[in-house]
Formats: C-alpha cells, sequence, structure tokens
C-alpha cells in the first residue's frame, strides 16, 4: 500500500520512520469505532447537539449549521479531539436510534432500510404490515356460494390492510 490514507475510509496510514506514529495510530482507531457496530442517535440533526456524550454519532442533516456546517451526509462522531467526520460510502448501514431501524447509503444520499418494525417498504411504500388475526375459515356451507364470497372477502380485506393489493 502506498499513499497517505486507506482508500475506503481515508484511514491515516503508518510510515517507517514516522514520527508520533500514535497520533495516526489513534485516528485510525477513533474512525473504525465510529463505522464498526453501526448506531447513530439520529439523520435529522442540522447541527451538534450541546453536549453529547464520548463515541456517539450522527448521520449530519441538510442544511448543517455550526461544526457541522458543509458536512451534510457525513457521520459525525464525538471523541476527545473534538468532531470527527467519515464521508459514507454505498453499503454504509446504521441502525438510527431514533427511527428504529437502519438507513444505507446508496452512493449519493441515505435511504430508510426497507425493514422497518412497523412493516416492509418498498420504494417508501409499505407491502406488507403488522401481522394481523386470522382469517377465520368458512363454516356452515347451507349456502355455499355465500361462504365463499365471505372468505374471499376476509382475504383480500387482509391484503389491503397488509399493503400488499391497493384498496
Amino acid at each position: 500500500m502506498s499513499g497517505e490514507a486507506t482508500p475506503r475510509w481515508a484511514l491515516p496510514l503508518l510510515h517507517s520512520g514516522q514520527a508520533m506514529k500514535e497520533l495516526f495510530h489513534n485516528e485510525a482507531l477513533t474512525i473504525v469505532d465510529m463505522l464498526v457496530g453501526g448506531r447513530v442517535e439520529s439523520a435529522d440533526e442540522t447541527a451538534p447537539p450541546p453536549s453529547p456524550d464520548m463515541g456517539q454519532c450522527w448521520i449530519v442533516g441538510s442544511p448543517a449549521s455550526g461544526a457541522w456546517e458543509g458536512r451534510e451526509g457525513e457521520l459525525a462522531g464525538w471523541s476527545e479531539g473534538g468532531w470527527r467526520f467519515v464521508s459514507p460510502r454505498s453499503g454504509l448501514r446504521m441502525f438510527v436510534a431514533d427511527r428504529d431501524h437502519a438507513m444505507q447509503h446508496d452512493g449519493s444520499a441515505w435511504r430508510d432500510d426497507p425493514v422497518r418494525p412497523d412493516g416492509l417498504f418498498i420504494a417508501d411504500a409499505k407491502v406488507v404490515g403488522e401481522r394481523l388475526s386470522a382469517i377465520s375459515d368458512p363454516v356452515g356451507g347451507a349456502t355455499a356460494d355465500t361462504e365463499a364470497r365471505a372468505a374471499i372477502l376476509a382475504i383480500l380485506s387482509a391484503m389491503r390492510t397488509h399493503g400488499l393489493i391497493a384498496s
């Protein structure tokens, strides 16, 4: 490897004869710590919080201000040395605490994960929702057509509720 930093995450590289290697090594570890475990507090904040805890991270919202100005879409992590920023790459996935689901970077922007606690989303449209109670089997049978219609209507209603078919 040559150069001053790694190609993917711009982690500072050490060189033989380099003075104060621990600074470069610690900087690299701080950035890795932001990425491993993939958790941020929010993706909607546009200004740094007044009193962040050590190690807390955010996806910087837009328009950013204060110490985050010009860092929209980047990961911002609070460390002993102040704010550290990491530019996301395609495929980076972070769990966003205040949304209760993950977001993934597609190479140009952060996207909400399709699997969320309240359903499965495709193109931000819910296609599967929370599970409903089971549909009862038709009973009786004196008039087969009436029973069949009721069962079909119940199936259609459940599918519409889940977002599998349109209303």
